[in-house]
């Protein structure tokens, strides 16, 4: 009965029909392909539904996945990437220390990667073709390359090499950009499932800061009596070798994106009508599109005098600038607490708790493993809830960690286990809120801004690290907290930024 509404609408707009049509119901079908049901004539009444054959299909680009085998590449990535960042935390201070090092250099060691990667990241894109195998393939190179350096430093006696490594290992971290990039990318990723993918990727951070501390806190206490291997250089040899059989696997069994492919959100040539019955939730949708169209002007009709102006070939509205500056924001500001707090608690439980690296890389860990059963409900929360709530939600839980820190500290009741829950809190918090701020702005930007947009928010990311790094290694030496009130007064700002642009912020879910 609502069908004639549905086709009176169509009819009545300013542009026509089947086109524009079919790509609001794509919006609204079910994530699947699946098979297209029609009226059976030949059954009594006619009144029979019967299912077109199995090689009938409506794709819907919101929706759209690449292959399974890809995806599991790149979250590994992720794990192999993340556990070679924080697998020297837990020893990383007594190992610079054997080599005459100070805290404030152990907290330097942790954060310069990202500086050296971020320096890095410009030439790369300039030159990746808009590839992604070979980017990939360079980081597993020099992550080899790194984690060798790194172990040979107690060898030879010099302080420089445990820099010089990180370094490398900088550089081979390219790959963060090339993993978010490949999960916003609208040629392989619809809009619906960009923050799904973005979920899977926190949680494999969450899973490498766990595996990492409490692997190296593991290593550096079974430690041999070895100049080559022991405690200090065990990390780096353990992750080399990992290195070498995962760049294998890259190189046999990852492919990159067809050149041909044309992104999701470009619309080709208007397809055909087909027999589908839009259900009463999609009649609903496409009314509520078509009022949200109404009084917008048609888009320009390319001629032989005027070139085309899609919305890729235009610069980015005020309010999409905001969104954009309100997520690096957001990176910049979960990544420099994060950072910050991974760097002080292994200086911070040695000097007031008498903690050995053992144990601070399990308080770590044991945070980042707590912290997975959360991540993984929002994998399947991201389909019914916005990604501006995530965000809020998750500083939000940051915020309490922060607050309780100070707290506890103000009334000197801090004990190892109320550390424990601050630092869950924190773990928790800033991880859920950074799982939104790619896939935010990909599904408001166009996709010639992906790569743009892309870097804007790893170094963001890599700011906060390297700035939160050396800011926790120096906490215990500027009273803790005077550390932890900077960090409160920059999640602050993000807040109120969050409610000055709140309209700004709305998505796509999923």
């Amino acid at each position: 009965m609502s069908s004639p509404s549905v086709l009176s609408t169509v009819a009545g707009s300013k542009k026509s029909t089947w086109g524009k049509l079919h790509s609001l119901v794509s919006r609204t079908h079910p994530p699947a392909t699946h098979p297209i049901e029609r009226h059976d004539p030949s059954s009594a009444g006619g009144s029979e539904v019967s299912t077109i054959a199995q090689d009938t299909y409506v794709d819907d680009p919101d929706y759209k996945l690449p292959k399974l085998r890809y995806l599991i590449i790149l979250n590994l990535q992720t794990v192999m990437s993340e556990v070679t960042f924080y697998i020297i935390i837990s020893s990383g201070n007594q190992y610079s220390e054997s080599l005459g090092g100070t805290n404030t250099f152990s907290g330097l060691v942790i954060g310069i990667p990202t500086v050296f990667s971020g320096l890095a990241l410009a030439p790369m894109v300039r030159y990746d073709g808009g590839a992604y195998k070979w980017p990939l393939l360079f980081s597993a190179c020099a992550s080899v390359l790194g984690n060798v350096l790194y172990g040979l430093a107690y060898k030879a006696q010099f302080l420089y090499l445990i820099l010089i490594s990180r370094i490398v290992l900088g550089v081979s971290f390219l790959s963060y950009l090339y993993v978010k990039r490949y999960c916003s990318d609208s040629r392989i990723v619809g809009a619906r499932r960009r923050t799904t993918l973005a979920s899977w990727l926190v949680v494999m951070q969450s899973l490498g800061f766990a595996v990492g501390p409490f692997v190296g806190g593991l290593l550096y206490k079974i430690g041999l009596r070895n100049e080559v291997f022991n405690g200090y250089t065990s990390p780096g040899w353990v992750m080399a070798a990992l290195w070498v059989v995962f760049g294998t696997a890259i190189a046999l069994f990852f492919d990159d994106v067809p050149r041909t492919t044309r992104p999701a959100d470009v619309e080709s040539i208007p397809p055909k009508p087909t027999s589908v019955m839009p259900t009463k939730e999609q009649i609903t949708e496409i009314h509520r599109v078509f009022e949200e169209k109404s009084g917008q002007p048609d888009s320009v009709t390319p001629t032989a005098s005027s070139p085309s102006l899609s919305s890729d070939d235009r610069g980015l509205t005020w309010r999409q600038w905001v969104v954009v500056g309100t997520m690096c924001w957001f990176a910049i500001v979960c990544f420099f607490i994060l950072g910050a707090w991974e760097a002080n608690i292994p200086i911070y439980t040695l000097q007031t708790f008498g903690s050995s690296p053992f144990a601070a890389g399990n308080l770590i860990a044991l945070g980042g493993i707590c912290t997975l059963p959360f991540m993984l409900a929002n994998v399947r929360l991201v389909r019914r809830v916005q990604d501006r709530w995530i965000l809020v939600v998750g500083s939000l839980l940051g915020l309490v960690g922060l607050l309780l820190a100070v707290g506890l500290l103000a009334t000197g009741k801090m004990t190892y286990w109320t550390l424990f829950a601050c630092w869950l809190f924190i773990a928790l918090g800033f991880n859920l809120a950074s799982t939104v701020t790619v896939s935010l702005i990909s599904k408001q930007v166009p996709y010639r801004w992906n790569v743009r947009t892309a870097l804007f928010i790893q170094y963001s990311n890599y700011i906060g690290r390297v700035a939160g790094a050396v800011w926790g290694g120096a906490g215990v030496g500027m009273g803790m907290l005077n550390n932890i009130g900077l960090e409160i007064a920059l999640l602050g700002i993000g807040l109120v930024m969050c409610v000055a642009f709140w309209k700004q912020m709305k998505a796509k879910t999923g």
